[in-house]
């Protein structure tokens, strides 16, 4: 072997090595972040008036018992899966099919028929304000989803799949998980497929398969992100997602996300609810 190729074969090893500890420097680096960012919602968990999102629950408890619409009446008719006003464990077995509607809903989208049908509300501005934008305070839907889903708090999630339209629904989502699509081709499988990852400090669950990932997020939503200084809920999520991956806008309650929601509880069916968590 000549100096030069020695030489060469060294500066090679050198550099390897460094990229090495460069990796791992940087990747302890990551685990601090995120031990402390742990820490940090530990430590508001343990507080119970630290939670933000229990405002939004106050706010929800308000809107469900207030008299409105055309028809000058509560949504404490409305019937969430358990009997017209019935909260206490609804919400862990969402998704499901309401044979009055002919479909399957999910709390949001269940909450907005009761509206409409009950109270006989123009839903329309409320669709186009369920996502509230930073510093807004929130909007009626995340009030809402916030205290149903409160009502089910130590539950385990429990989605029905007896029903053939629940069933149908099931499939349809776990194609749509699948499904790669838009100008980066991406799925949902794409960045929930593979355990392990991270992006921007943010644990990525693995949501392919049935188990503790899934069982972990899942449950978890609505919940308060410290980042937008909001509750979030499941449907904004998934929008958001789709955002992400560059597809086109979802509507809605619309039946695509519907099916996304039911196929996710399935994964996560025996998780426990836990609404409005904490998250970054």
């Amino acid at each position: 072997m000549t100096f030069r190729s020695l030489f060469g074969a060294l500066a090679m090893a050198a550099c390897a090595v460094t990229g090495h500890a460069l990796i791992a420097e940087r990747a302890l680096a990551q685990d601090d972040a995120a031990k402390g960012i742990e820490q940090y919602r530990k430590m508001m968990q343990d507080d119970p008036f630290a939670n933000p999102g229990l405002l939004y629950v106050d706010a929800g408890e308000a809107l469900w018992k207030e008299k409105r619409g055309t028809k000058n009446v509560s949504l404490e008719g409305c019937d969430m899966g358990k009997g017209p006003g019935v909260l206490e464990g609804a919400f862990a077995e969402l998704p499901r099919y309401f044979a009055d509607a002919d479909k399957v809903m999910d709390a949001e989208s269940r909450v907005i028929w009761c509206m409409e049908n009950l109270q006989g509300l123009d839903t329309k501005p409320i669709i186009k304000g369920a996502f509230s934008k930073r510093g807004k305070g929130g909007s009626e839907m995340e009030f809402l989803a916030s205290y149903i889903g409160s009502l089910s708090n130590g539950m385990k999630l429990k989605p029905q799949l007896s029903h053939p339209k629940e069933k149908q629904a099931y499939e349809l989502g776990e194609a749509l998980f699948y499904m790669r699509a838009g100008p980066h081709d991406f799925s949902c499988e794409t960045c929930h497929g593979v355990s392990g990852t991270r992006i921007r400090l943010q644990d990525l669950p693995d949501l392919h398969k049935a188990g503790v990932d899934a069982q972990k997020a899942i449950p978890t939503w609505p919940a308060y992100r410290v980042s937008t200084e909001s509750v979030k809920t499941m449907q904004h999520r998934m929008a958001d997602c789709y955002r992400q991956m560059r597809m086109p806008k979802v509507g809605f309650g619309s039946d695509a996300v519907t099916a996304l929601i039911t196929f996710l509880a399935k994964q996560a069916e025996g998780g426990e609810i836990n609404v409005p968590a904490l998250k970054r």
